[in-house]
């Protein structure tokens, strides 16, 4: 982690030398997050002269604080352990997970190529070894690091590594201001660098700048509900990208699916992985008693804990379940994690009666025991819950994805409000919508960022190379 770092200051450093001159190139890609790093990885290695700008000081987004995993279906992977699953069975879950909200053009594309994000992230020198269950799958699809550890710095590592050797320009601190068009086409972007106002003129353009968790106003504009809301969001997820799209026409959709993470600490912001109830994790309530299945989709769950007393919950987990999840290890170090030798003592740090906190476990422990969880129908049961040390972690939703954004096709292609293609323009990420509907299922954020990105570094070197040709 400290290479990577490192490595992104690296970064910082040389993106402010760049002088405020016009420049020309193959491919611009606004943003330099998971999917706009897999656009330009792409797009150079087809041949592509390939500029990134990131507004932020370093490259990485929201995708650095991804912690669960990628979503892939009929991966060697997944084979090698025994697990059955396929294109078809991913397209259901994210379907009916959606609500059958989302663009099935889009998830079919998502749920067939998400194995090829795998391999070329394997090919890249990644870890994506570990295979794990997240809420919502039925299916155990997700990808991560060996041993379970955080997803989110994997990927960037991997991707920014490779762009590196690639010595691909990425210019941090440089904030794309416009899309430039003539006579309909993308010409290229204008942007605000440390030396001041530049146009990057461009065959093709790709918008990769992410969503708008951490822009509350315009979160609340589209659900008001949402006011005030805390987010999991890195502070540059403010919905640039979709503004400028929207300014050069692009059509948006699905706007108001805002998604909210079930598992955030309340006043902190950080986001407990879905991996941890995926491993066996169970929730309370303040009473010391469970009240939901803790493996529905992230709108259920957190619909759930909102209407439990003091609109907070406890993750409850022990040493067992611990073990089994690398990730885990960051979450016990902190101030916010109790933890206790017996129950009894953990519920008085909880401040839940004992007794029902020790009579929620022994119904739990019965439950695995029959493979039943008749009380409340999860089917994910690997672990009794009952081996000393024991964890709890107080937690509340937080604005964690937004689903809506630009409109586009599988091919990455931006559509405009009369829904004819944007010549040169595409889009990959959470500045898309269409792909999860009216919820997100955990660990195709990465699959889509990696997935759709690829795409988008692919077709955008199409495109310049053949509207070249036409000249």
């Amino acid at each position: 982690m400290k290479k990577i770092v490192l490595a992104l200051a690296v970064a910082a450093a040389f993106g402010t030398a760049n002088a405020a001159q016009n420049v020309n190139t193959d491919v611009v890609v606004v943003g330099a997050g998971g999917a706009g790093l897999a656009s330009a990885v792409e797009a150079h290695d087809l041949g592509a002269k390939v500029i990134v700008v990131e507004k932020m000081a370093f490259p990485g987004g929201n995708t650095t604080r991804a912690a669960g995993g990628l979503n892939a279906a009929a991966t060697p992977l997944q084979q090698a352990k025994g697990i059955y699953d396929t294109p078809e069975i991913m397209f259901y879950d994210t379907m009916k997970g959606g609500h059958w909200k989302n663009n099935p053009e889009l998830v079919r594309t998502l749920a067939e190529h998400a194995k090829d994000s795998v391999d070329w992230l394997l090919a890249l020198g990644g870890d994506f070894h570990d295979v794990g269950l997240m809420a919502g799958a039925t299916r155990p699809r997700t990808h991560r690091p060996t041993g379970g550890a955080l997803v989110g710095p994997e990927v960037i590592r991997t991707l920014y590594t490779a762009a590196e050797n690639r010595k691909i320009d990425i210019r941090v601190n440089t904030r794309a201001e416009s899309i430039n068009k003539v006579n309909g086409k993308v010409t290229g972007i204008t942007v605000k660098g440390p030396d001041g106002e530049y146009t990057i003129n461009a065959k093709a353009v790709v918008i990769a700048a992410g969503g708008f968790g951490a822009n509350n106003a315009m979160v609340a504009s589209y659900v008001p509900r949402l006011k005030g809301f805390s987010t999991t969001n890195h502070p540059g997820a403010t919905g640039d990208g979709l503004k400028m799209a929207e300014k050069a026409g692009a059509a948006l959709i699905d706007m108001t699916e805002i998604q909210t993470h079930p598992t955030v600490v309340p006043g902190d912001g950080t986001m407990i992985t879905e991996a941890v109830r995926g491993n066996g994790a169970i929730l309370v309530n303040n009473e010391g008693k469970r009240f939901y299945n803790e493996l529905e989709t992230r709108d259920k769950v957190s619909a759930a804990i909102l209407k439990q007393p003091g609109k907070t919950a406890w993750l409850f987990f022990d040493s067992d379940m611990q073990k089994s999840l690398k990730a885990t290890n960051g979450y016990i170090k902190q101030k916010y994690c109790l933890s206790a030798n017996t129950l009894d003592e953990l519920a008085a740090k909880m401040k839940v009666p004992a007794a029902a906190l020790k009579a929620t476990l022994k119904d739990y422990g019965a439950a695995v025991a029959a493979k039943s969880d008749k009380q409340f129908g999860r089917e994910n049961l690997p672990r009794a819950l009952n081996k000393a040390p024991f964890y709890a972690i107080t937690i509340t939703p937080a604005v964690h994805h937004t689903m809506g954004g630009v409109k586009i096709d599988p091919k990455t292609q931006v559509y405009d409000t009369n829904g004819h293609v944007i010549p040169g323009l595409f889009a990959a990420g959470e500045v898309t919508g269409g792909v999860h509907g009216g919820n997100r299922l955990g660990g195709n954020a990465q699959a889509d960022i990696v997935t759709f990105g690829h795409i988008a570094g692919q077709q955008a070197y199409i495109y310049s190379r053949t509207s070249q040709l036409k000249k």
